[in-house]
């Protein structure tokens, strides 16, 4: 191996961050074998319990036989299918919406998103616990980067009176994926009006899980007509892939225009499409509303159990449940001993989250059983002991 990259990975091991992948088989369920172990999953995206659902696997396999495995193209191209408009429509109605554009991945989308909204000479103001992807974005537009305190809407405020001039976009997490919070949508929103500015939310960890129809943080804070760009993916609480962005028609036609990952991808192929536009479908049924339902109940336990524990959980009230431990290596110590165990909870280390707030990062699905979450509280805490950690 070439030394220089031998001498970077020791330098990532010797700080205790470096990463492999941990071998999942079967379904995204509840109960999983990982490594060759069986363990209950406690650190999937799969919030409402839908990668496995028999309706979005059904209609994924029809779509295949209607439509075969691949789109063949890019949209602009020959990529564009009959089930890449029914999407869009299912998207943008349940968002409440004039229009929506797909994207084949959350990072994809805010990396074509921001860009095409703005760049040299304008200003994108970022909360500082935004997303990678976020940063990614305006990075590549060109425009200049303004960080603000997480969630502080006051310091946002004297910011956006300091940088004027261009265009200027405020972009946030709806829910924060490494906190479990939620942004203050509200007063963004007032924000935005004030100082001209668009608002663009990344609801990926809320969509489909809040909210009284599930359409999101926006929806949960009563601001989901306010928002300019309601970005958010299918491949968490909708069991699905790919991502999507619902808009105004006449941004969502700049957005074909500009937008350059998608512009040059390959566009997502019939068996996605069909199970997002059954997932969607299926979050705004009455099934949707009891799985979410269900997921509440298991994110108060769970959460509330931790608390009282003792554990040092960050504030917030959604199925992100994550316990502050510190340092990297104490970290991963508590995720092996945990997997040990029969409980599968991933370590979060810089540079996802600041240096000295590593994480167990917790996600609660309606799959969960109480009984199964009961258990793993209890080992929760008898390893948080006997590591030092509670």
């Amino acid at each position: 191996m070439n030394r220089t990259i031998q001498n970077e990975l020791d330098d990532i091991k010797s700080r205790g961050l470096l990463r492999r992948t941990r071998l999942i088989s079967g379904r995204q369920s509840a109960h999983v074998r990982c490594n060759d172990r069986d363990v209950l999953l406690l650190c999937s995206n799969n919030y409402l319990g839908l990668a496995d659902h028999p309706a979005l696997a059904a209609a994924s396999a029809a779509a295949i036989g209607l439509y075969g495995t691949s789109s063949g193209a890019s949209r602009l191209v020959s990529g564009t299918m009959e089930l890449h408009e029914q999407l869009e429509r299912a998207v943008a109605a349940f968002k409440g919406r004039e229009a929506a554009l797909l994207f084949n991945s959350g990072h994809a989308a805010n990396t074509g998103i921001i860009p095409a909204l703005v760049g040299r000479g304008d200003v994108a103001f970022s909360d500082r616990l935004n997303h990678a992807s976020i940063v990614d974005g305006i990075l590549l537009s060109g425009a200049r980067l303004v960080r603000y305190p997480h969630n502080d809407f006051n310091a946002l405020a004297l910011l956006m009176a300091k940088h004027t001039g261009g265009r200027r976009l405020v972009v946030t997490d709806g829910v924060f994926s490494m906190d479990g919070d939620v942004a203050p949508l509200a007063e963004l929103v007032e924000l935005k009006r004030k100082h001209g500015a668009l608002l663009m939310v990344d609801d990926a960890h809320g969509s489909g899980v809040l909210g009284e129809k599930g359409r999101g943080s926006a929806e949960l804070c009563g601001v989901d007509r306010e928002v300019d760009i309601l970005m958010g993916t299918f491949g968490k609480a909708l069991g699905s892939f790919g991502a999507y962005a619902a808009v105004s028609a006449e941004l969502r036609e700049l957005l074909i225009n500009r937008a350059r990952s998608f512009i040059f991808s390959t566009s997502l192929p019939p068996s996605v499409l069909a199970a997002s536009l059954a997932a969607v479908q299926l979050v705004q049924a009455s099934e949707g509303a009891e799985l979410r339902e269900v997921l509440y109940a298991n994110t108060r336990f769970f959460r509330n159990a931790l608390a009282d524990a003792g554990f040092q959980i960050p504030a917030g009230t959604t199925q992100i449940v994550p316990i502050l431990v510190g340092s990297a290596e104490a970290t991963m110590q508590f995720s092996d001993a945990l997997l040990e165990e029969g409980y599968f909870a991933q370590g979060i280390r810089p540079p996802t989250v600041p240096v000295g707030t590593s994480r167990l990062r917790f996600t609660l699905m309606a799959t969960h059983a109480q009984a199964d979450l009961a258990g793993a509280v209890a080992c929760i805490c008898r390893v948080g002991r006997r590591l030092g950690v509670l």
